[in-house]
């Protein structure tokens, strides 16, 4: 499977080559994300100091609606006037509006730290899945743009092989035929394997179907994707598992 990047960006790091084996989201290379850093950081500082203030704001508006309070209840006793009841509630009020403000604001911060979170995630090229890589196509200070493919792996297991049979083969493999792939470089070596798909329809090409088998037995840790096989099928040629 090619593995692109998922943003425009420079390698500016690359920590896996070819052969080397890979876990499930570990990083094959990384771009440049020295200008995403440093808006990442203003966009926690910025976060924070809205938190802070969304604080203060809370703090604010429990002091002003106790004053509140307490002016209802002088009011009541004529100990004191209109004007400070009405400038209390005002306050009040205020105070209200001004806490949804800070509480948006911090929202909007907040957003945009995860924006950035996502964006900096996507300067990490990452595997797939767990397996070997098999080709590199980047280097240290390359350009590249979204979607352009920078590594191919190859899953180590289950090992598989894909070879055509010949519509006018006197037999058909089902799923769960067993048969044998045996390593070009090393005719002594065999491993069993058995059909788990065969193709539905026929390529007009070279009038044959396909078919793939799964490895299974001993030393299959010493195969590795890409290599050159024969499958003891008549009609089959040299396949990679």
């Amino acid at each position: 499977m090619d593995v692109p990047t998922q943003t425009d960006g420079v390698i500016a790091e690359v920590m896996k080559d070819e052969g080397a084996s890979v876990k499930t989201g570990e990083i094959l290379a990384q771009l440049d994300d020295r200008t995403l850093v440093a808006e990442l950081e203003k966009a926690k500082a910025d976060e924070k100091v809205a938190e802070n203030n969304l604080k203060y704001q809370e703090a604010e508006l429990k002091a002003k609606h106790a004053a509140y309070q307490r002016q209802q209840e002088l009011r009541q006793y004529g100990l004191s006037s209109q004007a400070d009841l009405e400038h209390a509630e005002f306050e009040s009020k205020g105070a209200e509006y001004d806490l949804e403000s800070w509480k948006a604001n911090v929202e909007k911060y907040q957003a945009e730290v995860r924006r950035l979170e996502s964006e900096f995630d996507k300067t990490r090229i990452r595997a797939p899945f767990a397996g070997m890589v098999v080709r590199r196509y980047v280097r240290v200070g390359q350009g590249v743009s979204k979607t352009d493919r920078c590594f191919r792996v190859s899953q180590l297991g289950p090992l598989r092989v894909q070879f055509q049979v010949p519509e006018g083969s006197p037999r058909r493999p089902r799923a769960g035929d067993d048969l044998h792939v045996v390593v070009i470089n090393d005719s002594g070596r065999a491993f069993p394997a058995r059909v788990v798909k065969v193709s539905p329809t026929v390529d007009p090409a070279s009038d044959s179907y396909d078919v793939t088998a799964q490895l299974s037995g001993p030393g299959l840790s010493d195969l590795r994707p890409g290599m050159a096989v024969r499958v003891d099928w008549p009609g089959s040629s040299p396949h990679s598992p």
